[in-house]
């Protein structure tokens, strides 16, 4: 156990790397954000329809689905091939939801929302720079590769709010910090006859770019915002470990599990915690860099 947890460190050492680079340089050099995955049920109507890395999820209900990140701007053609080879219609996508406002996670969903008419539900910080197809991020507003298609939302979120189709709920918490609307989703999903709490990590990281104290930080509040994720993801209860970024989760390995034979490959209370205390554990690192310390 102790050489299988040193190899995971390892993989989330390298993952803290990547997502501490600027996302032009990961665009260019992450081939496993648009490597394809065979789609798979992870639990009870919830899927897995995104890339080897760039997570994407279904939620199949009797009145019509929900999507949840459509990722780069080509992976929309991705993500309907994975929910087509599902069985599914993508056309029956009727509300799309993102974990945050980077163009790695939702410059899909003008054609999305073109193809589908889903509406699109964003929590409300992030809803600027969505609008505004990237211009007004707080971090990389000004870098053109980072930018997307502007894309009208539907329903502005705040934190709390609810999402419901079809006797499914999704509850939106705001986990500001990565980006100013950061959201991480949890729901229920009941899976032979067991009720298991799904928690969607949006984004713990506090990339190299952000300044988190001192007098210009990235934006007024930024440290306080963090400080408020960790509280809210140290509590929320997990047993189903997912997030926006396969890495985060551990995705090919648990993958590989389940198509071994093990039901409970992605039930993973204990794996949630660790990536909540590591997380936390690097932001006060790089604060206490920031305040100089």
């Amino acid at each position: 156990m102790r050489h299988v947890f040193h190899w995971k460190r390892l993989a989330l050492v390298a993952l803290a790397i990547l997502c501490s680079r600027p996302f032009i340089a990961l665009a260019d050099g992450h081939p496993d954000w648009i490597k394809p995955l065979p789609p798979f049920r992870i639990a009870g109507n919830l899927y897995y329809v995104g890339s080897v890395d760039l997570a994407a999820y279904l939620v199949v209900t009797p009145k019509g689905n929900i999507l949840i990140n459509s990722n780069l701007s080509s992976s929309p053609r991705q993500i309907r091939a994975s929910v087509e080879q599902l069985g599914f219609h993508f056309s029956d996508t009727r509300i799309l939801l993102i974990s945050h406002a980077h163009f790695d996670h939702c410059a899909g969903s003008a054609e999305i929302k073109r193809l589908t008419g889903a509406k699109y539900m964003v929590m409300d910080a992030d809803i600027p720079t969505v609008e505004s197809g990237g211009r007004k991020d707080f971090a990389y507003g000004k870098e053109p590769a980072m930018r997307y298609p502007a894309t009208h939302v539907d329903r502005v979120l705040h934190d709390g709010d609810t999402v419901a189709l079809g006797g499914t709920v999704l509850t939106a918490h705001k986990t500001a910090g990565h980006t100013r609307g950061n959201t991480t989703w949890t729901l229920d999903e009941t899976d032979k006859g067991r009720t298991l709490h799904v928690v969607i990590v949006g984004s713990p990281y506090a990339n190299s770019e952000y300044k988190l104290a001192g007098s210009h930080p990235s934006y007024p509040g930024i440290e306080q915002d963090f400080e408020r994720q960790f509280e809210t993801l140290r509590h929320l209860p997990c047993d189903i470990f997912l997030g926006a970024h396969g890495g985060y989760f551990d995705l090919s390995e648990k993958l590989a599990r389940l198509r071994n034979g093990d039901a409970n490959a992605f039930i993973d209370p204990e794996g949630y915690k660790r990536f909540v205390t590591d997380r936390e554990a690097a932001f006060h690192k790089k604060l206490q860099r920031d305040r100089g310390l």
